[in-house]
């Protein structure tokens, strides 16, 4: 299973936002912070709005902050939001299934289970089990937050 790019930010978002509760931090801190495009911030932080996550305040010294406590958002629910049916395969979605084989392949039910054990797992975490290690995420971002890049990792 693979969460798309706008789902990530988000993530991101919120994860910020709950470090620097309660004050407000504003689109340019993400998009400084994790080296992302703003007009996909700007969309993010709208949808998040108007979903209740966060709100937001317009205007010199406006941006956005957290709606709730960081404990009562559910990872899940925000991964919902923003990817919408988790359609692994098009046998999930019967409005436009064409397999001939749906109700008796064992893979599609496979599939299923690994969704809904997936999503179970992202069900038992909270934006506050992952701002959980505070300290340490805010040692990391502060040189991007004062301008000063890191160089990127490599993955191994």
């Amino acid at each position: 299973m693979k969460l798309t790019s706008y789902t990530n930010f988000a993530m991101r978002s919120l994860q910020l936002a709950a470090l620097k509760s309660p004050d407000l931090i504003r689109v340019d801190d993400v998009v400084r912070v994790h080296g992302l495009a703003r007009p996909h911030i700007v969309k993010i932080v709208h949808e998040l709005g108007v979903a209740g996550y966060i709100e937001t305040q317009r205007g010199r010294g406006g941006g956005f902050r957290l709606a709730r406590p960081a404990e009562e958002i559910i990872v899940g629910d925000v991964v919902r939001l923003t990817e919408g049916p988790l359609d692994l395969v098009e046998c999930f979605n019967p409005e436009n299934n064409t397999c001939p084989l749906i109700g008796i392949c064992k893979l599609s039910r496979a599939l299923q289970d690994a969704t809904r054990a997936f999503m179970a797992v992202l069900d038992d975490l909270t934006l506050a089990d992952i701002a959980s290690n505070r300290s340490d995420l805010l040692a990391r971002i502060a040189p991007l937050e004062n301008g000063i890049t890191i160089p990127k990792r490599s993955a191994k």
